[in-house]
């Protein structure tokens, strides 16, 4: 039986870490130091618990990490730390040069490394995400393995470590700009009361972000993890001579959804955490 080890189990580790379970691995997660959020969704998906970080690393064949992109070279630093020497798949939001740091720590504690990117929601009866691979063949052959019968469809990528990673920055970076830019152009319209007439024009058009605003509270909700893979998209874009201003902008205006995490407020709230905060006139 593979043992699968999950590291910071999130909304989107701990399902897809789950999906594994359905070739008969065995899934680990590490609760020390977890939100009570972080031990529910672990319950949820019938996770084992494991004492601390170095058992996970010592009983798991194959880590997942799948985190929040700031994060990905400290979980790195940290596995690489307790001497894992199995496959190690980073499946996070996370540039090619960052991923390369990834390598070269995990590598040098004799980890075999997959380059690994996630695109869609969650895998649940309904969605059905893709997991793109890069790496060693061998490795991306296992890593497929775990998912053959699951809701995690895999791909492999020809050319080594750094293609996921690219690939998923490459959607991510229209994807999650072009959301913010319809938060914040259905903002201006209904600071003058002509949200309406612009959804609409929205609605008029075959599709449109624009016109899907139920999607802004979600948006201002995931842009505390969204706003640093837009950072990581923009360093990409900088390193291949490309524009990074609409990624690094992207980025800006999330930080405005910063104290937002996981809220559930409705549009109008979320709508005025865009706003400038206006300056203390004088007495």
């Amino acid at each position: 039986m593979t043992i699968v080890g999950v590291v910071h189990p999130g909304s989107m580790g701990a399902a897809v870490a789950a999906q594994a379970k359905l070739s008969g691995a065995e899934v680990l997660w590490c609760p020390t130091g977890r939100s009570s959020a972080t031990k529910e969704r672990a319950l949820k998906h019938g996770l084992t618990a494991v004492r601390d970080l170095r058992e996970l690393v010592d009983k798991a064949d194959v880590v997942l990490s799948i985190c929040p992109p700031a994060y990905a070279e400290d979980v790195a630093v940290e596995v690489s730390a307790h001497g894992f020497a199995g496959i190690y798949v980073d499946g996070n939001a996370i540039s090619p040069a960052t991923m390369a740091r990834v390598y070269a720590i995990t590598a040098r504690g004799g980890a075999t490394v997959v380059d690994g990117s996630i695109i869609g929601s969650p895998p649940s009866d309904s969605k059905t995400p893709r997991l793109y691979l890069a790496g060693p063949e061998d490795a991306l052959a296992s890593v497929a393995s775990l998912f053959a019968e699951s809701a995690v469809h895999t791909h492999a990528l020809s050319g080594g470590i750094g293609r996921a990673s690219a690939l998923k920055l490459s959607y991510s970076s229209y994807q999650k700009t072009s959301r913010v830019l319809a938060a914040v152009s259905y903002a201006l319209a209904r600071d003058y009361g002509v949200e309406e007439e612009l959804l609409d024009i929205a609605r008029g058009r075959a599709t449109s972000y624009l016109a899907e605003t139920g999607y802004i509270p979600k948006v201002a909700a995931r842009s505390w993890r969204w706003g640093p893979e837009m950072e990581e998209a923009a360093a990409t874009l900088r390193e291949a001579g490309l524009p990074a201003e609409l990624a690094e902008a992207s980025a800006a205006v999330m930080s405005r959804w910063d104290d937002l995490r996981d809220s559930d407020l409705g549009i109008p709230e979320v709508i005025e955490h865009l706003h400038d905060v206006p300056e203390s006139q004088p007495d």
